[in-house]
């Protein structure tokens, strides 16, 4: 049978088309001696639903979008955070059988065009959002629409919005304990854009560390960067001047660049400055030396938003719920060790 239809497989289970309708889209009213036919024809010529029939049935596309907003050097595909996560998201909408649909976008307004267009299209039965900023601005307009949404990163502190997040206070934390513990003293940060959550969430964990040990802190050795390697790299030739013997680094990416930097100034990692990154992605354990960094569930973070969603699409829930993932510390050997 090269095309089969809903009145073929009724035709088969010797049932209505209506029926074969009603098991197809999950129908609770079915006896369970029918179900049991249908489904036994379905499996053994391997029908497939048409998925735009089924969607104008239900008012759902079935699809889901993930939204990834322009936000500091941030690079889909460069930065290896966004595969990992993007894994994550598509196989759990596989496993929901959910389409997803990826929007990137080159500009500002290109973003605000479509993200509009997004929403009022109904092409999507709901959105994940990636790169938090601060005063996000299509968080309220999601919300005053009533679109199902999901944001991986923490929602605004002003927000009452759906969140999956890794423990970013409480892994910055620890590693700035662990080099405190360590014994170095002049401990330097280079910490994502404050704009962000995620900055604004790694910087305060790393402060935390300190205000905790009740260990001075030296503002000066705080600087900023983007994520991104290039960045790691001038924020350390600022910090150079200044003799740090350590830094704690927001990101992997950051992390690396701050390496370079080092060794570029004739300076070795750890003998002279040690570095502890954030991420752990596989070019962390490939350094040299390898890094010590935090290790976050990226891919767990992306499984759960869409496990979230769906659960936010099928109750028509727009209740807040946030989830905080744990992390961990990866001790290598670009943190000496106890002095």
């Amino acid at each position: 049978m090269k095309r089969l239809t809903l009145e073929k497989i009724a035709e088969l289970a010797g049932v209505s088309r209506a029926t074969v309708s009603r098991v197809v889209n999950g129908h609770p009213n079915i006896r369970t001696e029918v179900r049991e036919r249908v489904q036994k024809v379905i499996d053994e010529t391997g029908y497939e639903p048409n998925r735009a029939a089924r969607s104008l049935a239900s008012n759902r596309s079935n699809i889901i979008g993930v939204f990834k907003p322009l936000v500091g050097g941030t690079d889909l595909f460069i930065d290896p955070y966004y595969p990992k996560l993007i894994n994550g998201i598509s196989h759990e909408c596989n496993q929901l059988d959910y389409v997803l649909s990826l929007f990137i976008f080159r500009n500002r307004e290109e973003e605000r065009t479509k993200f509009n267009q997004i929403i009022n299209s109904g092409l999507v039965d709901g959105l994940i959002l990636t790169a938090s900023v601060a005063d996000d601005p299509y968080v309220p307009i999601l919300q005053k629409r009533g679109v199902p949404f999901v944001m991986v990163g923490r929602a605004p502190y002003d927000s009452s919005a759906s969140f999956i997040d890794a423990d970013n206070i409480g892994g910055a934390s620890t590693a700035a304990s662990h080099l405190i513990r360590t014994g170095y003293k002049r401990i330097a940060c280079i910490s994502p854009e404050s704009r962000t959550t995620v900055g604004q969430d790694r910087l305060g964990g790393f402060l935390k560390a300190f205000e905790d040990r009740q260990v001075p802190i030296n503002r000066e050795l705080i600087v900023e960067g983007d994520f991104t390697f290039a960045s790691g790299v001038s924020a350390m030739r600022q910090l150079l001047p200044l003799k740090p013997d350590a830094v704690f680094a927001g990101s992997d990416a950051m992390a690396l660049g701050a390496m370079q930097a080092i060794q570029e100034a004739g300076l070795k990692v750890p003998d002279d400055i040690a570095v502890v990154g954030f991420d752990d992605f596989p070019a962390a354990s490939n350094a040299v030396p390898p890094l010590t960094t935090i290790r976050q569930p990226v891919e767990e973070s992306g499984s759960m938003a869409v496990r979230t969603l769906v659960d936010m699409i099928d109750t028509e829930s727009r209740e807040a719920r946030g989830t905080i993932l744990p992390v961990e510390l990866i001790v290598r050997k670009s943190c000496g060790a106890l002095r």
